[in-house]
């Protein structure tokens, strides 16, 4: 008997080599990126941000030396309190304004002394800034106190927080109605002035007790209007001349 030939042994047939299929290689995670400048505002966004502090690190290889720390920072001089804007009664006052103060007498009326009163939420600078008055002698009402800023109203019921610096006590009036006849007299029959339209102001001159006529002046125009026919002047009140 031979001995079989290994050669014509039958073998099994040899598994085809498949490649495996090759998996696209993770990505690093993305860090953010810290920047050392300011960042860029968006659309929008009136913040600005404040520069990060440089890093205590070197940028470079594993063998790059630590950057020097800088040295600490002189204390800082004692914080003056910031100057109020011009709209707070930071602009220069008139040597003819008279100074709104405290009377302990509320309601009462005042004017705007300039041209620019922020009206801001609080009673304060950190307070926002709700409205902006660009008429000076518009009247005022006084509601409360707080220090020196001023709880105001407006003739449209409009109120907020001003300071007591952008108010004058000088007495003055906004006309409301859609005319208001100036006349030489306190009467409807006198004699009429002139024609005042409504948002005309002057100044209040003088009120009489009981009276329901207010002598005011208007530019050149000396006369007396009806009290219902004016904003700055509270019912009955007298305003001596």
């Amino acid at each position: 008997m031979s001995t079989p030939n290994p050669t014509n042994t039958l073998q099994p047939p040899a598994k085809p080599q498949v490649d495996k299929p090759t998996t696209p290689p993770v990505a690093a995670p993305r860090q953010p990126v810290r920047q050392s400048g300011s960042t860029q505002a968006g659309p929008g966004d009136n913040t600005k941000a404040a520069p990060s502090p440089r890093s205590a690190t070197s940028r470079g290889g594993a063998d790059a030396l630590p950057l020097p720390l800088p040295p600490p920072p002189a204390p800082p001089p004692p914080e003056a309190a910031a100057p109020p804007s011009s709209g707070d009664g930071g602009g220069p006052a008139s040597p003819a304004d008279k100074k709104e103060s405290s009377t302990g007498k509320l309601p009462r009326f005042a004017a705007l002394r300039t041209d620019e009163v922020n009206l801001r939420r609080g009673p304060g600078t950190r307070y926002p800034i709700e409205w902006v008055y660009r008429r000076r002698d518009l009247p005022m009402e006084i509601e409360r106190e707080f220090e020196v800023w001023r709880l105001v109203r407006d003739h449209e019921g409009t109120r907020g927080w001003i300071h007591q610096a952008t108010l004058t006590g000088r007495r003055t009036f906004l006309v409301t109605s859609a005319e208001a006849a100036v006349r030489k007299d306190p009467k409807d029959t006198a004699q009429t002035v002139a024609i005042l339209k409504s948002g005309v102001i002057g100044r209040v001159r003088s009120c009489e007790a009981g009276s329901d006529w207010c002598q005011i002046q208007a530019g050149s125009y000396r006369g007396y209007l009806r009290r219902n026919q004016i904003w700055g002047v509270l019912p009955g009140e007298v305003v001596a001349p």
